[in-house]
């Protein structure tokens, strides 16, 4: 959810200590004033509200509810961020979660929602927005009485989790980048397989202290060293936090899809398209990738008024709020600078119609940067008419087709040795923490080369494409694959491969590149597009783990994300298929337990792991070809 200054970044300034009401410095943009606003249960929520200096009339009002702290004081000119919104005029509110600094009450770090309880006590962010929404309306003077929400991550949660019960002054939001589900993917897990080094970290950083954001102090620089020499996950309670992080012990507690993780499951309780909502999400988000979709598509089942909209591109998590993105990586993004051109032509506009009342409603429904052809796409309908499911099958010659294998007479399998103690990393080592800042936020971008040629990595490659293949909408793919052990994760990504001569080699002609330059290029460059994990023990069931059979081909369906992309001629298309992917995901010992949560050192086991590509059990990849 929730890389910290995603909202507040907007303004450059974080602070546990805000300021009660006071005159704007000189020079400030905003003039701010503190209030303890009260809620259903008598808690307060310490909460800013940002006047923009200069302006008079009666204006909306954009709250936005975060757990990182509230500004201290104005900038001295507009964030890049808020300059496309702000020029139409809206009054700002940035209020801490409750349990968050000087906010009362208990910080859960919970999406749980019950609508059938309407006790006071029964309090989470779906209440807590109303409660605030209506004591804004009632208390803040010359507004118009309409009221916007948005944020990013965590501040997109909650943007998004009033839609459960929203305010009748609640006239538009967005949720950007919200988690959905933190069980079946987005921060926490992805379909039940733990992301280990994130939720660890983040549970420490907003449950370790209540006044401030709290990076783990590691003593060994590499992560991924720290986490091998960690062990089994059950030493991080034994050696570091000793129970004290209340988010972390409910994962560990329950490493099934249960009751408990169901009702994390916020979106389910979505009736239909309530609150004009404007979803937001990136292509390359490492943290929440799957949400907003799910989200959309929720809303999409009752959606009489077409108020429910969806917009994507070539974004990490939040960076469509930074000045410009006008790459991606190293990848150029054909002169676009998709986050400005998303402010000036999507947001700004889509709040303007709905709270200002000027300017047209969006006749779309779906607005994606597809990347590849570097190109703004709008859609009447998502997923998009006329795309048509085509598999791209893998070949035990290591190469890649759209043609199914046929009988040859050659090994119906590719297969490789998954040693726990050496897991593959999921980037480049030295791998640097999560939090603060560091490379978190960039890695799903990162060239796929590093990990190339391993022996516990299987590459497939396709013939250069002689024709553009379009690919929008929901990717997957189709293993079949077994393992000699009773529990196995495979990794699938799906890569696009730069040619060799994609750009000039600048250091043909004497000189040299200067040090660390020459893998700034993109010739030959392996572009991650998809990239996801599925453990085996849920392969039947989500709420029942079940041990494989050794040594027998199992099929396994990995969803891949929805996404609008353009393999381009000449390019190559690639697929990695791998069964460790540390320590973004934990470890699986290879061998079936009630809960790997608990598992110990002895636990974890060496396994043969096969991937097939014959007539019988064709592997493949599923794309919804444009044609």
């Amino acid at each position: 959810m929730r890389h910290r200054h995603l909202f507040l970044g907007l303004l450059t300034l974080i602070s546990a200590h805000a300021a009660g009401a006071q005159q704007p410095a000189a020079g400030a943009v905003f003039t701010l004033e503190e209030v303890m606003i009260p809620v259903r249960d008598g808690a307060h929520l310490q909460t800013v509200i940002m006047r923009p200096v200069g302006r008079t009339e009666a204006l909306p009002i954009m709250l936005s509810r975060t757990p990182y702290g509230v500004p201290t004081q104005s900038p001295t000119s507009m964030p890049a961020a808020l300059k496309e919104m702000a020029a139409d005029g809206y009054i700002f509110v940035i209020q801490n979660l409750r349990g968050r600094f000087k906010s009362e009450g208990t910080f859960l770090l919970s999406s749980q929602v019950d609508l059938t309880n309407a006790s006071p006590k029964n309090v989470n962010e779906t209440t807590d927005a109303y409660d605030t929404i209506d004591w804004l309306v009632k208390h803040v003077a010359n507004t118009t009485g309409k009221v916007g929400m948005y944020g990013v991550s965590y501040d997109g949660l909650t943007t998004a989790m009033a839609l459960l019960a929203p305010h009748p002054a609640l006239k538009a939001m967005s949720e950007q980048a919200s988690p959905a589900d933190q069980w079946m993917n987005d921060d926490d897990h992805r379909y039940g397989a733990l992301r280990e080094s994130y939720s660890f970290e983040y549970a420490v950083l907003e449950q370790a202290d209540k006044l401030k954001n709290t990076n783990f102090n590691f003593d060994i620089y590499d992560a991924y060293d720290w986490y091998l020499k960690l062990g089994p996950l059950s030493n991080i309670n034994a050696r570091y936090l000793h129970g004290s992080i209340p988010a972390w012990n409910a994962i560990v507690e329950h490493p099934n899809y249960d009751a408990f993780n169901k009702r994390e499951a916020w979106y389910t309780q979505i009736k239909g398209s309530t609150v004009p909502n404007l979803n937001v999400a990136g292509f390359w988000d490492q943290e929440d990738p799957w949400g907003p979709w799910q989200i959309f598509h929720q809303a999409a089942r009752n959606d009489p008024d077409h108020t429910n909209y969806m917009v994507a591109g070539p974004w990490f998590h939040g960076s469509w709020r930074t000045p410009k993105n006008d790459s991606i990586g190293i990848i150029p993004l054909g002169g676009h600078e998709t986050a400005r051109e998303y402010r000036e032509n999507i947001e700004a506009p889509f709040f303007r119609h709905f709270l200002h009342g000027s300017g047209e409603k969006p006749a779309w429904r779906a607005k994606m940067f597809q990347t590849g052809s570097n190109s703004w796409r709008t859609y009447d309908s998502w997923p998009v008419k006329g795309a048509t499911a085509t598999n791209l099958y893998l070949h035990t010659d290591g190469t890649l087709s759209f043609e199914k294998p046929a009988a040859t007479g050659r090994t119906a399998y590719r297969e490789y040795i998954s040693d726990p103690a050496n897991p593959v990393p999921y980037r480049q080592r030295p791998i640097s923490p999560t939090y603060p800042n560091g490379d978190w936020r960039r890695w799903e971008v990162a060239d796929q080369r590093f990990v190339d040629g391993r022996p516990d990595v299987l590459s497939y490659t396709s013939a250069p494409l002689d024709h553009d293949i379009t690919v929008t909408g929901a990717l997957s793919a189709t293993l079949f694959a077994s393992t000699s052990g009773t529990d196995a994760d495979f990794v699938v990504k799906l890569i696009d491969i730069y040619p060799e001569n994609a750009q000039p080699n600048a250091w043909s002609e004497g000189g040299g590149p200067p040090p660390g330059a020459y893998a700034h290029s993109l010739n030959g460059y392996q572009l991650p597009i998809a990239m996801e994990v599925r453990r085996g023990r849920f392969n039947a069931s989500f709420e029942t783990p079940h041990a494989l059979v050794a040594n027998k081909a199992t099929e396994w369906t990995i969803p891949l994300r929805e996404h609008d992309h353009v393999f381009l001629k000449g390019h190559r298309i690639a697929v990695q298929v791998q069964s460790t992917w540390f320590p973004l995901i934990d470890r699986n010992p290879q061998r079936f337990m009630p809960s790997i949560y608990e598992a110990k050192a002895s636990d974890y086991v060496k396994a043969t792991q096969r991937v097939y590509g014959s007539p019988s059990l064709p592997s493949h990849i599923v794309l919804p070809v444009v044609r």
